[in-house]
């Protein structure tokens, strides 16, 4: 619900548990007034009607409580918008008018130096508030262009407090999502990524506290970027203590561009959360936020599926192929994925990246003859492509060495020996599209992993006038290829792969159906990674694989099929080993837990996720509850001493109903499960289990 004051100028935005305010002075300042738990629209009224402190000497009185810092005037915080035109920089803006509805407030001002309308988007999602801004030159034909230099979403500020402590997700290539906290000092911490992607290295994420907030309780200010280029996040503390956070696209000046008159720019989304309820609280208010507004068709459960990557590289062919499927078909999996290495001259990762036609010698028929088999085995069939790359060995690049980002007398840079497609190009959008459009239509493709290799490096297009425009429109472009695809295939799923976690954000998961979350498919590592990606992103979309034993792929670390299949059941379950090896009765008890996860799929990939500990060297637990079911997975590192664990204590549950465990029969009281806890039973090393409990 949205209400404004009396007399226009003051706006309250409330949620089901929080509320948020604003109020514009006469002097056409837009003050930020509160964020947090729910509050009237006469509170919101007293705290405008409160003066601003005195400025200290060197200081501002508008720093750390402006709504939207603009560069320009008595501000010293980092700007959310920074501009110039016509020899001067800067803001100076006059306000027009606002317009809202019962969950979209636009707030409506203009800069006449520059002829810049500026408009600021609020829009309810429950507690989660989406911003967005939307730049307009509105000055005739003649009249000087405009440089965006930074155009951020949003400022987002927090209430006075004591103490702050920021958690953020940092990693990188196969260490993906792994969660950190610590104080946070005075002055700006920036995280982001320079590289094209959304990157491996931060999620574009933060979290932050008094200290004081535990898994269960206590205030935490979150939020995130729906971004899948280059981005940055800055999180500043002031001298008086107050915290702004400042986010957007681009980095460093990656996203400069040019606003020319007649034109607009609309920013992505910036969204903030605010909850009581703990980080576990936060975690549960995104994950239904992106279920309700953000993941295609998030209702419905993602199939168990296979990927024969691990299994065969590079070396693969149709006969091949089809033995994995009919092996994949027998332990129950729904969806069969041949992955790289199905066209060009691809007999490794130096040739024929761009060639997106059948390799005839491997498949002589093309993908329609394994496609229908995989089929008629009841599976769905996907395959995997990296449309945004090329290599230099391959045909596509010697017909046109000219659409690919470089740098006029420089030196490239090649990392997995390909190079970037340049897509602001009109012509390499268009050829993209007649390759996929023509390859989705050809054979009965259900699905496609979409991957991205290697980060930006020599961005250019010689030739093109300055700014190019080639950080930021190569994620447009790449937005609108995968909404066409999207659009013309609406029964074709997408997965986005970047290397494993390095393009994961709300921008690309409102036009895929999961994400691949690490290339690290080693089932204790992936634990920590897991429990990182599960602070902001739901199970509905975290892909997991069981592979082989030892781990081919990372670290040969030896593990038993049950611990690889229980740490890959917290998320999408898939499968990636070489089935080909795999004993008989490593066939018979995958079938088993293929069959045990379609029982608890609904109640994982759609229900409220309670982290109940954290990994660490004992036991780890995750919960997850829909209805009157309730899922947990447990995972015991090491046993230490021959002990057995302390029980885990659930949550979620009514204390006053009795569950029962419909694999032995045992009845538990709600109560003791929550006070006292659940014994896991598990010993030794690196022994998990899963549960099942049922309101009676």
């Amino acid at each position: 619900m949205i209400e404004t004051g009396a007399d226009g100028r003051t706006w309250l935005l409330s949620g089901p548990r929080s509320s948020y305010a604003l109020r514009l002075t006469e002097h056409d300042e837009l003050l930020h007034l509160h964020w947090g738990p729910q509050i009237t629209l006469a509170d919101a009224e007293a705290l405008a009607a409160e003066p601003l402190p005195p400025a200290r000497p060197f200081e501002s009185a508008l720093d750390g409580r402006e709504e939207y810092p603009v560069e320009g005037g008595p501000r010293f915080v980092p700007p959310a918008l920074s501009v110039r035109g016509g020899g001067v920089r800067g803001t100076e803006w006059r306000y027009r008018n606002a317009a809202a509805d019962e969950d979209e407030l636009q707030l409506h001002f203009f800069d006449p130096v520059h002829q810049l309308r500026i408009t600021l988007v609020y829009r309810l999602r429950g507690d989660v508030i989406e911003r967005q801004v939307v730049l307009v030159h509105e000055g005739r034909f003649g009249t000087s262009e405009v440089e965006l230099l930074r155009e951020d979403p949003a400022t987002w500020t927090l209430p006075a407090r004591d103490r702050w402590r920021l958690s953020q997700l940092h990693g990188r290539w196969a260490a993906e999502s792994r969660l950190v906290r610590a104080d946070l000092t005075y002055g700006e911490q920036v995280i982001g990524s320079r590289r094209g992607h959304t990157g491996h290295h931060h999620l574009p994420w933060v979290a932050l506290d008094a200290g004081e907030a535990t898994e269960e309780s206590g205030e935490v200010y979150s939020c995130a970027l729906a971004w899948s280029g280059s981005w940055r996040v800055s999180v500043h503390r002031l001298p008086d203590g107050t915290v702004q956070i400042t986010g957007g696209s681009g980095h460093d000046g990656s996203g400069q561009h040019l606003l020319a008159p007649g034109t607009a720019v609309v920013t992505p989304v910036f969204a903030g959360l605010w909850t009581d309820g703990g980080f576990g609280g936060a975690s549960r208010a995104w994950h239904a936020y992106q279920h309700a507004h953000v993941i295609p068709d998030a209702g419905t459960p993602r199939p168990v599926l296979y990927n024969s990557w691990e299994a065969t590289g590079f070396d693969i062919s149709e006969g091949q192929q089809r033995k994995l499927a009919r092996r994949a078909a027998a332990l129950g999996v729904e969806l069969f994925v041949v992955d790289d290495a199905w066209f060009g001259e691809r007999v490794s990762d130096r040739a024929g990246l761009g060639d997106w036609t059948p390799n005839p010698d491997r498949f002589p028929g093309g993908l329609g003859p394994l496609a229908d088999e995989v089929h008629g085995l009841g599976m769905r069939f996907g395959i995997w492509v990296e449309p945004e790359m090329v290599n230099p060995d391959s045909d596509l690049y010697r017909a046109h060495p000219d659409w690919v980002q470089h740098q006029h007398g420089r030196t490239r840079t090649e990392f997995r020996n390909q190079l970037v497609l340049d897509l602001t190009r009109e012509d390499v959008r268009a050829h993209l599209w007649r390759r996929l459009d023509g390859l989705l239509s050809s054979a009965p493709v259900d699905y496609v992993k979409w991957d991205f290799n290697r980060p930006f490096t020599d961005v250019g297009r010689p030739g093109a006038a300055y700014p190019q425009g080639l950080w930021s429109g190569h994620t447009h472009a790449l937005y609108d290829l995968l909404d066409r695809l999207r659009q013309a295939h609406p029964d074709v799923a997408f997965e986005s792969c970047s290397g494993g976690g390095g393009r994961i954000d709300l921008g690309i998961l409102s036009r895929t159906d999961q994400v691949w979350t690490s290339d690290n498919t080693d089932p204790l590592d992936r634990l920590a990674i897991q429990h990182g990606f599960s602070q902001l992103h739901p199970a509905r979309v975290m892909a997991a694989w069981v592979t082989d034993s030892p781990n081919t792929q990372l670290n040969g670390r030896v593990s038993s099929l049950c611990f690889r299949f229980v740490s890959a059941m917290a998320g999408v379950l898939g499968i990636g080993g070489d089935l080909t090896r795999w004993t008989e009765g490593e066939l018979a008890e995958a079938r088993d837990w293929v069959a045990l996860y379609k029982e608890i799929r609904p109640v994982v990939q759609l229900g409220d996720l309670y982290r109940l500990r954290p990994p660490g060297d004992g036991l780890s637990a995750v919960q997850y509850v829909r209805g009157d079911d309730s899922v947990v997975l447990a995972w015991l590192r090491a046993q230490a001493y021959g002990e057995e664990p302390a029980p885990v204590r659930l949550r979620g549950l009514d204390p006053a109903a009795a569950y029962v465990c419909p694999d032995t029969g045992e009845t538990y009281r709600g109560a003791v499960l929550l006070h006292r806890g659940l014994r896991t039973g598990l010993t030794g090393d690196l022994d998990a289990a899963v549960f099942r409990l049922r309101r009676v």
